[in-house]
Protein backbone atom coordinates (compact mmCIF):
# COMPACT_ATOMS: atom_id res chain seq x y z
CA UNK A 1 0.00 0.00 0.00
CA UNK A 2 1.20 3.65 -0.51
CA UNK A 3 -0.29 6.33 1.14
CA UNK A 4 0.07 9.69 2.65
CA UNK A 5 3.11 9.79 5.41
CA UNK A 6 2.30 10.54 9.04
CA UNK A 7 4.80 12.01 12.01
CA UNK A 8 5.22 8.87 13.06
CA UNK A 9 6.59 7.37 9.61
CA UNK A 10 9.69 10.22 9.74
CA UNK A 11 11.98 8.04 12.10
CA UNK A 12 11.75 5.01 9.86
CA UNK A 13 11.85 7.38 6.52
CA UNK A 14 15.10 8.41 8.05
CA UNK A 15 16.30 4.44 8.43
CA UNK A 16 15.54 4.54 4.97
CA UNK A 17 18.05 7.58 3.82
CA UNK A 18 20.58 5.93 6.14
CA UNK A 19 20.22 2.54 4.65
CA UNK A 20 21.15 4.15 1.23
CA UNK A 21 24.25 5.61 2.56
CA UNK A 22 25.11 2.73 4.21
CA UNK A 23 24.48 0.48 0.77
CA UNK A 24 26.78 3.45 -1.18
CA UNK A 25 29.47 3.72 1.45
CA UNK A 26 29.88 0.02 0.44
CA UNK A 27 29.12 0.57 -3.24
CA UNK A 28 27.88 1.08 -5.78
CA UNK A 29 26.57 4.73 -5.88
CA UNK A 30 23.76 5.46 -7.40
CA UNK A 31 23.01 9.30 -5.80
CA UNK A 32 24.60 12.26 -5.30
CA UNK A 33 23.03 12.71 -1.89
CA UNK A 34 25.19 13.65 1.28
CA UNK A 35 24.67 12.06 4.72
CA UNK A 36 23.50 14.50 7.19
CA UNK A 37 22.74 17.37 4.22
CA UNK A 38 20.65 15.78 1.98
CA UNK A 39 18.12 13.62 2.08
CA UNK A 40 17.17 13.80 6.23
CA UNK A 41 14.80 13.13 8.40
CA UNK A 42 14.38 16.90 8.32
CA UNK A 43 13.68 17.27 4.36
CA UNK A 44 11.39 14.21 4.99
CA UNK A 45 9.41 16.62 7.76
CA UNK A 46 9.44 19.63 5.60
CA UNK A 47 7.44 17.48 2.56
CA UNK A 48 5.10 16.06 5.53
CA UNK A 49 3.80 19.80 6.47
CA UNK A 50 3.47 20.35 2.46
CA UNK A 51 1.47 17.17 2.76
CA UNK A 52 3.59 16.10 -0.11
CA UNK A 53 5.21 13.19 1.14
CA UNK A 54 4.01 9.75 0.74
CA UNK A 55 5.30 6.20 1.75
CA UNK A 56 4.75 2.58 0.63
CA UNK A 57 4.30 0.01 3.03
CA UNK A 58 3.84 -3.58 3.52
CA UNK A 59 2.96 -5.87 6.79
CA UNK A 60 4.55 -3.01 8.93
CA UNK A 61 7.48 -2.45 6.65
CA UNK A 62 8.40 1.32 5.34
CA UNK A 63 10.01 0.12 2.32
CA UNK A 64 10.02 3.27 0.40
CA UNK A 65 9.06 6.92 0.20
CA UNK A 66 8.15 9.66 -2.22
CA UNK A 67 8.20 13.69 -2.29
CA UNK A 68 5.07 14.65 -5.42
CA UNK A 69 4.86 18.09 -5.80
CA UNK A 70 4.24 20.69 -8.22
CA UNK A 71 8.23 22.20 -7.80
CA UNK A 72 10.33 22.85 -10.73
CA UNK A 73 13.56 23.78 -9.53
CA UNK A 74 15.28 26.66 -11.27
CA UNK A 75 17.22 24.52 -13.68
CA UNK A 76 14.10 23.39 -15.18
CA UNK A 77 13.92 26.25 -17.34
CA UNK A 78 17.28 25.35 -19.53
CA UNK A 79 15.37 21.75 -20.60
CA UNK A 80 13.75 21.54 -23.52
CA UNK A 81 10.75 19.99 -22.50
CA UNK A 82 8.53 18.83 -25.09
CA UNK A 83 5.14 18.40 -23.40
CA UNK A 84 4.02 22.36 -22.53
CA UNK A 85 2.37 22.68 -19.30
CA UNK A 86 1.42 25.90 -17.00
CA UNK A 87 3.32 25.97 -13.71
CA UNK A 88 0.08 24.35 -11.96
CA UNK A 89 -0.17 21.36 -14.76
CA UNK A 90 3.18 19.82 -13.62
CA UNK A 91 3.22 17.23 -11.14
CA UNK A 92 6.99 16.64 -9.71
CA UNK A 93 8.54 13.75 -8.18
CA UNK A 94 11.18 14.11 -5.42
CA UNK A 95 13.51 11.92 -3.55
CA UNK A 96 11.90 8.74 -4.56
CA UNK A 97 13.70 6.00 -2.80
CA UNK A 98 13.35 2.85 -1.98
CA UNK A 99 15.32 1.01 1.17
CA UNK A 100 18.56 -0.74 -0.83
CA UNK A 101 16.75 -4.21 1.17
CA UNK A 102 13.66 -4.12 -0.43
CA UNK A 103 15.25 -3.28 -3.90
CA UNK A 104 14.46 -5.44 -6.91
CA UNK A 105 11.16 -5.96 -6.16
CA UNK A 106 9.23 -3.74 -8.65
CA UNK A 107 8.23 -1.37 -5.84
CA UNK A 108 9.88 1.71 -7.33
CA UNK A 109 7.86 1.24 -10.44
CA UNK A 110 4.52 0.82 -7.86
CA UNK A 111 5.39 4.62 -6.18
CA UNK A 112 5.56 5.84 -10.33
CA UNK A 113 2.41 4.91 -10.94
CA UNK A 114 0.77 6.01 -7.67
CA UNK A 115 2.65 9.18 -8.38
CA UNK A 116 1.23 9.57 -11.82
CA UNK A 117 -2.13 8.62 -10.74
CA UNK A 118 -2.18 11.15 -8.21
CA UNK A 119 -1.19 13.67 -10.15
CA UNK A 120 -3.77 12.79 -12.57
CA UNK A 121 -6.33 13.63 -9.19
CA UNK A 122 -4.40 17.12 -9.07
CA UNK A 123 -5.20 18.27 -11.99
CA UNK A 124 -1.72 17.64 -13.64
CA UNK A 125 -1.19 16.85 -17.11
CA UNK A 126 2.66 16.21 -17.03
CA UNK A 127 5.10 14.70 -14.32
CA UNK A 128 8.54 16.18 -14.48
CA UNK A 129 11.44 14.65 -12.59
CA UNK A 130 15.48 14.58 -12.34
CA UNK A 131 17.56 12.39 -11.47
CA UNK A 132 21.73 12.26 -11.15
CA UNK A 133 23.79 11.34 -13.76
CA UNK A 134 25.16 7.94 -12.41
CA UNK A 135 21.79 7.27 -11.07
CA UNK A 136 22.03 4.00 -13.23
CA UNK A 137 18.74 2.74 -12.24
CA UNK A 138 16.73 5.46 -12.32
CA UNK A 139 18.07 6.38 -15.61
CA UNK A 140 16.78 2.53 -16.93
CA UNK A 141 13.51 2.97 -14.91
CA UNK A 142 12.08 6.05 -16.18
CA UNK A 143 12.24 5.33 -19.81
CA UNK A 144 10.75 1.91 -19.56
CA UNK A 145 7.90 3.35 -18.03
CA UNK A 146 6.96 5.52 -20.85
CA UNK A 147 9.32 8.53 -19.51
CA UNK A 148 10.64 10.86 -22.37
CA UNK A 149 14.60 11.91 -21.51
CA UNK A 150 14.00 15.92 -21.96
CA UNK A 151 17.81 16.80 -21.44
CA UNK A 152 20.69 17.44 -18.96
CA UNK A 153 21.77 20.51 -16.98
CA UNK A 154 24.11 21.33 -14.57
CA UNK A 155 22.43 21.65 -11.07
CA UNK A 156 23.03 23.59 -7.89
CA UNK A 157 20.97 21.20 -5.83
CA UNK A 158 20.31 22.49 -2.36
CA UNK A 159 23.03 24.86 -2.39
CA UNK A 160 25.77 22.82 -1.80
CA UNK A 161 26.63 20.55 -4.87
CA UNK A 162 27.35 20.94 -8.47
CA UNK A 163 26.14 17.97 -10.47
CA UNK A 164 24.10 16.93 -14.05
CA UNK A 165 20.64 15.64 -13.84
CA UNK A 166 18.76 14.12 -16.33
CA UNK A 167 16.04 15.50 -17.11
CA UNK A 168 12.67 13.01 -17.68
CA UNK A 169 8.43 13.87 -18.27
CA UNK A 170 5.59 12.13 -19.22
CA UNK A 171 2.30 13.23 -20.37
CA UNK A 172 -0.34 11.91 -18.26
Amino acid sequence: MIRKAAAADLPRIGEIYEAIFDREARGPVYTNWLRGTYPTADSARQALEAGTLYVGEEGGLLWGAVNLNGTQLPEYREIPWAVPAEPGEVGVIHTLCIHPGQSGRGYAKRMVSFCEETARTQGRTVIRLDTWEGNLPANRLYPSLGYRFAGSAKFFFQEYIEEILNCYEKKL
